[in-house]
């Protein structure tokens, strides 16, 4: 029975596993076919596929506004989320306290509280400095919730460094400016393109909070979406979620390779 277990066991796990993510990854793989319909509806192609509606997304202004704007802000709320974070992370770690484990669990309350709650505080909160429908608005509501995504990254990394490295620096003259600069970051910088790739991959897909602080003047590609299906089923819709979907998929991509490539390099050199 022991070794009927160990030949069917491991094949059994492995596909059980592709079918759960068949099952997880199916309803969005539907969108691929959809948006390849000549039709002018919601359908699947039959005699023949067009491209059109990818067309429309690009050619038309009001989606290729909204694709620019998702970008810009994905790109902005990257580049402050993953300083924010990468800094909080590293004070946390240099304080190694009850304290700061506390204070590190208070800052992943936004991973932990349902998005409608986090929208409508965020509206409540931004009415009363008039951010609404604002660039800064959206750009510090997406910022909020990336935060915590690059502080678990970035924390992750740190767990690993020696504390008596930085000791070590302080004690022969360097700055603590000169520390994180030449000795903490270079080590945690995997940690760090881990947390700027799931930063940008919130804000990029985000639409809940973005429907509670943002109207017209600032309408992100999920925005442009979530109203082309109460207004209006267009296929393009179906070919937005396509490359929302490619976009997250390559961004997934190319940090699993990174990490793969930073594995694989302390052993290359441990051979040599």
């Amino acid at each position: 029975m022991s070794a009927l277990s160990a030949r069917w066991g491991w094949p059994a796990l492995v596909g059980a596993t592709w079918a759960v993510l068949l099952f997880l990854v199916l309803p969005t793989l539907v969108a691929i076919p959809v948006s390849l319909t000549p039709n002018d509806y919601l359908s699947l192609p039959t005699n023949s596929i067009s491209f059109q509606h990818y067309a429309d997304l690009f050619v038309s202004e009001s989606w290729r506004n909204s694709v620019l704007q998702s970008l810009g802000i994905g790109c902005l709320v990257t580049v402050i989320a993953t300083t924010m974070g990468s800094l909080a992370a590293i004070g946390l770690w240099r304080l190694s306290s009850q304290l700061a484990e506390s204070v590190r669990l208070l800052a992943l309350a936004p991973m932990i509280v349902p998005p409608v709650v986090s929208a409508l505080a965020f509206y409540k909160f931004f009415a009363s400095f008039d951010l609404i429908d604002t660039l800064t608005g959206v750009v510090t509501a997406h910022t909020l919730l990336a935060v915590p995504y690059v502080l678990v990254t970035v924390s992750a990394a740190l767990a690993t460094l020696d504390q008596r490295q930085e000791q070590a620096s302080r004690s022969l003259g360097a700055s603590l400016a000169q520390t994180i600069r030449h000795v903490i970051l270079p080590q945690i910088r995997p940690g760090m393109l881990a947390g700027a790739v799931f930063a940008f991959i919130v804000s990029w897909d985000e639409i809940v909070v973005t429907l509670f602080v943002a109207s017209r003047a600032i309408y992100t590609l999920p925005r442009k979406m979530w109203d082309g299906i109460n207004e209006r089923v267009d296929p393009t819709i179906a070919a937005a979620a396509t490359v929302l979907f490619a976009l997250t998929l390559l961004m997934v991509g190319f940090q699993i390779v990174k990490q793969g490539r930073a594995a694989t390099r302390p052993a290359a050199g441990g051979e040599v």
